[in-house]
C-alpha cells in the first residue's frame, strides 16, 4: 500500500516574537515494513540554518534557528509512505527465558536501556490491576502483553486532547479515560514496574474511516530480546502493524513533541494542526 501524509501545524502569536532554536520531529521513521519514498518540509518564516541531525534517541529531526521578528511559526510536512506486509507475530523470543514474566535483562542490556527502565511510584490499585492480569495470562510475556492492551482499551475511554503533557498514570486510571498519550504513558510505567524496558512513540495512524479526522497518535514500544522494540497501542488494544508510522520513540514523552523551542516575547500563542493520511 501506499500513503501521502500531510501534515500542518502553525502557532500565531499576538505579537511579534523572536524565535528561538526549533526541534522539529515529522519525519517518518524507516522500518522493514515502512519504505519512505519522499519528505519535505515547508516553514515559515523561512530559516536562517536548517539541519538535519539525530537526537539522543536516534530519531532524525529537523534542527532550525531563525533571524528577526514573527508573529507566525507554520510548517507543513508531507510524506509519501510504502509499505509491505507485516506480522507481528512472526519472531522468536531468545533467550527463551524471556519468554515468562518476571525476567531479567542481563548486565549489559540494563546499561543500555536504562532510561526506558526508569521506574516512578504508581499506585498498589494500579499495580494490582495489571498483576490480576499477569495471572489471568499464566506469566506467559506476549500473552500478558496483548491481554493487558486490549484490557486497557476495554476499560477506558479514548479522549482527543490537542496538547499538554501525559496525565500521571494514577489520575488516567482514576478516571477511567484519556487521550492516547495518557493511556500509553500509563502503561509504560505499568511495564515498567514489572522490570520491561518501555518508550513512548509518536507517530501516524491509518485505519479506515467514513468521515476521515486524523491526528498525531501515541503508542508504546517493550523491549523483548530476538524480537526488538515490539510495539503495542492501549487505545485501539492491539499490536501495532503496518499502518503504524512511527515518527519520534523515546523514554520519556518530552524528547517525541512535534515541535519543541521557545520565544523571546511575551506573546500569547494560538496552535492549529490539520492531518491528512490519504491511500493513494
Amino acid at each position: 500500500m501506499k500513503f501521502k501524509i500531510t501534515h500542518i501545524t502553525a502557532y500565531l502569536f499576538d505579537s511579534e516574537v523572536f524565535l528561538e532554536p526549533h526541534y522539529l520531529r515529522f519525519r517518518p521513521s524507516q522500518t522493514s515494513y515502512v519504505n519512505v519514498s519522499e519528505f519535505g518540509i515547508t516553514i515559515q518564516p523561512q530559516p536562517a540554518g536548517h539541519k538535519i541531525v539525530q537526537d539522543e534517541d536516534n530519531n532524525v529531526v529537523d534542527f532550525c534557528w531563525f533571524e528577526g521578528m514573527t508573529s507566525q511559526l507554520s510548517i507543513k510536512a508531507e510524506s509519501v509512505l510504502e509499505t509491505k506486509p507485516y506480522n507481528p507475530f512472526n519472531f522468536l523470543i531468545y533467550p527463551q527465558s524471556f519468554n515468562t514474566l518476571p525476567f531479567h535483562y542481563n548486565v549489559l542490556q540494563k546499561k543500555l536501556l536504562f532510561s526506558a527502565l526508569e521506574v516512578m511510584p504508581i499506585s498498589k490499585v494500579l499495580i494490582d490491576y495489571a498483576l490480576s492480569i499477569l495471572k489471568h495470562s499464566n506469566f506467559n510475556t506476549i500473552s500478558y502483553l496483548t491481554n493487558l492492551t486490549k484490557k486497557l482499551h476495554d476499560d477506558f475511554s479514548v479522549e482527543y486532547r490537542a496538547d499538554g503533557a501525559p496525565f500521571m498514570p494514577d489520575e488516567t486510571f482514576q478516571l477511567k479515560s484519556g487521550s492516547c498519550r495518557d493511556l500509553s504513558w500509563m502503561l509504560i510505567n505499568i511495564l515498567r514496574q514489572q522490570g520491561l524496558a518501555a518508550r513512548f512513540v509518536s507517530g501516524y495512524y491509518y485505519f479506515d474511516m467514513i468521515n476521515p479526522a486524523y491526528e498525531l497518535h501515541a503508542w508504546v514500544d517493550v523491549y523483548l530480546p530476538g524480537i526488538g522494540w515490539f510495539g503495542v497501542d492501549p487505545s485501539h488494544g492491539i499490536l501495532t502493524g503496518n499502518t503504524h508510522f512511527p515518527i519520534a520513540s523515546s523514554a520519556h514523552y518530552d524528547h517525541t513533541m512535534p515541535v519543541s523551542g521557545g520565544i523571546r516575547g511575551s506573546a500569547s500563542s494560538k496552535l492549529s494542526t490539520e492531518l491528512i493520511i490519504e491511500k493513494l
